[in-house]
């Protein structure tokens, strides 16, 4: 029978000392489960193919699609169900805008920024800024442009406002739609290409647009040269954002589907803007010009 000083809890000894003392004894040792074992050796292209798929948010995506079926999502005719797509600090929104103006070689912006927490704030007000400042500045520059000619008359077009309204969020948000179903389409096609969601798209697109409101202030400059340089910079700026963000996606598409795809998509980037300079700052139409007025006298006869 037990005796009341075997129920008692005692302190044991070191492991070292009791194996020292009995070098048959058995241990246990019990590991950290988060702790990886150092010796573990691993196949050499898992790695690689391990650093590609973190590059691409797969590991990510795969633990948002756990947790977010944790939560419970409104359906979407509540305005519950839109708020959380604004649900997004200035922190963040900063974050991302200093990405999109330093693009990273090598490093993937929606694996980096967009991926955690997508959202739509960011996209829609810097759309809705770039349409007044290029609309703004588009006017005043016309009206530097042609400052002590007596023959203008300036006249303010708000219509450019619309206009400015339709190309940019048609853009925004049209060519991000048309992009999402083409990925879509092409992961049905090919198993290892990697595909994006809509509002992910969407978040790269209105945050490579950024660049474009510093450039339309920039545009005021009265000189072509300078105006050609900033465009010049801010295409590549924007451009480098979007190649590097949905390269790896077609990358391991057909050779020449992957390439035509990025073409595409750096073409509608330029004509985006080109367009906007072409449109807003180059004035071709000469409305606003005072026609040269004469005076003509008639002579009118009486018959008798």
């Amino acid at each position: 029978m037990a005796t009341a000083d075997d129920l008692k809890f005692q302190e044991f000894d070191n492991a070292a000392n009791l194996l020292a003392a009995n070098p048959e004894a058995t241990t246990i040792s019990i590991d950290d489960p988060n702790e990886k074992p150092k010796n573990q050796r691993g196949h050499p292209g898992a790695s690689i193919r391990q650093e590609e798929e973190e590059l691409l948010g797969n590991y990510d995506s795969d633990k948002t699609e756990l947790l977010g079926g944790q939560k419970k999502s409104a359906p979407f005719w509540t305005f519950e169900y839109y708020q959380t797509f604004f649900d997004v600090d200035t922190l963040q929104v900063l974050d991302r805008i200093k990405g999109s103006i330093l693009p990273i070689p090598g490093k993937n912006f929606v694996r980096l920024y967009i991926r955690s927490n997508p959202d739509l704030y960011g996209p829609f007000w810097i759309c809705a800024t770039l349409v007044f400042t290029v609309a703004i500045s588009g006017n005043f520059s016309n009206f530097i442009k042609h400052l002590g000619d007596p023959n203008y008359h300036y006249v303010p077009e708000f219509r450019k406002v619309s206009i400015a309204a339709t190309a940019i969020y048609a853009y925004a948000w049209l060519i991000p739609l048309a992009l999402w179903g083409f990925l879509m389409w092409r992961n049905s096609k090919v198993m290892n290409i990697v595909s994006y969601s809509f509002l992910e798209i969407v978040c790269v697109y209105g945050y490579s647009l950024f660049i474009y409101i510093p450039t339309a202030v920039l545009w005021i400059i009265p000189l072509d040269v300078v105006q050609w340089v900033v465009v010049v910079l801010a295409m590549c700026l924007s451009g480098s954002v979007l190649v590097l963000t949905f390269w790896p996606a077609v990358r391991d598409d057909n050779r020449r589907i992957a390439i035509a795809t990025i073409a595409a998509i750096v073409l509608l980037d330029v004509l985006l803007a080109v367009g906007c300079k072409v449109y807003f700052y180059d004035p071709l139409e000469r409305n606003h010009i005072k026609p040269a007025t004469y005076n003509d006298t008639k002579m009118v006869t009486k018959s008798q």
